[in-house]
């Protein structure tokens, strides 16, 4: 059976490495405008789910895709990833000595011995950066790691010394819900 992770993300890449998965990886090329309407909770499930169909529809016989997909939200704006420096500068700021919370969609589509399955969740963690000077914001915005990150921020690594706590689950918040996943592989073909 094909194990594919529907994403390019190099952090999603290294948490399958870490439980072990062997897979396969097959990026989507979805449409990710968020619809109107609905919340951030069903606007991440949605955008991990339209990721992974767009995959399973790619590929024949027995395979499991696992697609997800991850939202900064402060006061109901959603933070994506920056396009510009101006962008990351402006999002960090805005994120700057406070709470936010972040919201990984996972999704997995399956079908094994002709048994579909469609698994949809997500997970929502709370995290409060503390105070970052400008300069470390231009010091974080210049290492070119910021630009790939929803929030223009990765809990993981450098940009670590600025997340004073979080609530929830830290892989989560790199951008893949393990948690949830290894439950979601053990609900196929039981």
């Amino acid at each position: 059976m094909k194990v594919i992770l529907a994403s390019g993300s190099p952090r999603r890449k290294e948490l399958l490495e870490m439980m072990g998965i062997k897979f396969e990886i097959k990026t989507s090329d979805v449409d990710e405008t968020l619809l109107p309407n609905l919340s951030i909770e069903e606007q991440s499930k949605r955008l991990a789910y339209i990721k992974a169909k767009a995959v399973f529809d790619e590929i024949d016989g027995d395979r499991v895709i696992i697609a997800a997909d991850t939202l900064v939200v402060k006061d109901n704006k959603i933070y994506g990833k920056p396009h510009s420096k101006e962008e990351a500068i402006e999002m960090l700021k805005d994120l700057n000595n406070s709470e936010h919370i972040v919201i990984t969609g996972i999704c997995t589509i399956s079908e094994v011995n002709g048994e579909y399955l469609e698994q949809i969740d997500c997970a929502i963690t709370e995290v409060r950066l503390k105070y970052i000077l400008d300069e470390e914001i231009n010091r974080w915005i210049d290492t070119g790691m910021a630009y790939d990150k929803a929030g223009a921020y990765a809990i993981q690594g450098e940009f670590g010394i600025h997340v004073e706590k979080i609530n929830g689950n830290f892989y989560s918040v790199m951008g893949l819900p393990i948690h949830k996943l290894y439950d979601m592989l053990k609900n196929i073909n039981k």
